[in-house]
């Protein structure tokens, strides 16, 4: 057999073997603007997708709806929403009766810790997407976290996943046999809304399906004057493109 034909076979091979065993990710899946931008880029990176969204006594339940509609567009492999009630701590503006604040500017939303802030919700909402990929032996977890245009959460800053990611490995099964590694991806920690938003239309994202607001109205719609929907609206105008939902109020 000539040299060249069994290059092919081999590669033939290869690729039949990969789609007996995909890569698995497990995607952290809010229904917001990050969080579907994320989700593209791991299918675009050939990740067979498992997405996990919380249901956790937040004000804003229209994101479940829309994480849901947004799995099943994407075709993941597997969605489950996770019921935990943070509602029972309180603590910030959106599990508890805390005003959520409006109007402000980025000096003001840089300028402390936010009551938006849902304590430790990013270290809850890991450790299950841990949990999960454990069990579907994935090596691979997505979060959308951003540490450019974002609203000071101490939990979206590159220091948390590092520390993160050490953990992981030192409390899995999988980690502590040497058998896999496990990795926590940010795609979006260092750009900005405008360059997310650039980027899921390039990997095709409809943003209309996407939701941002942390107190939105009975029907769903955006307020436009949270610091949610000011850093997205301001996202849109640095990508140079139109926002598709529709606001309350627009700045």
């Amino acid at each position: 057999m000539r040299k060249g034909i069994k290059v092919r076979i081999a590669l033939l091979d290869q690729n039949t073997k990969m789609s007996v065993n995909p890569m698995k990710a497990v995607v952290l899946l809010s229904g917001g603007l990050d969080s579907t931008t994320t989700l593209a880029i791991a299918k675009r990176a050939g990740f067979d997708l498992f997405a996990l969204t919380f249901d956790y006594g937040q004000r804003h339940h229209i994101e479940v709806d829309r994480a849901q509609d947004i799995a099943k567009h994407f075709a993941v492999v597997d969605h489950q929403i996770v019921k935990i009630d943070l509602r029972q701590f309180g603590g910030s503006a959106l599990t508890d009766s805390i005003e959520v604040p409006t109007d402000r500017d980025q000096k003001e939303m840089g300028s402390e810790i936010p009551v938006t802030y849902v304590p430790a919700r990013n270290t809850i909402f890991l450790s299950f997407c841990l949990a999960y990929a454990e069990v579907k032996e994935a090596n691979d977890i997505f979060i959308g976290v951003n540490a450019v245009d974002y609203s000071g959460y101490p939990d979206c800053r590159p220091e948390f996943i590092t520390a993160f990611e050490t953990l992981a490995n030192l409390a899995t099964k999988a980690g502590v046999e040497g058998k896999n590694r496990m990795k926590i991806h940010t795609p979006l920690i260092k750009l900005n809304k405008g360059e997310i938003i650039q980027k899921g239309l390039q990997l095709g994202v409809d943003f209309a399906m996407t939701h941002s607001c942390y107190n939105p109205g009975e029907e769903g719609k955006s307020c436009g004057v949270c610091d949610s929907c000011q850093l997205r609206l301001k996202g849109f105008q640095k990508a140079g493109v139109e926002d598709p939902i529709k606001y309350a109020i627009t700045p």
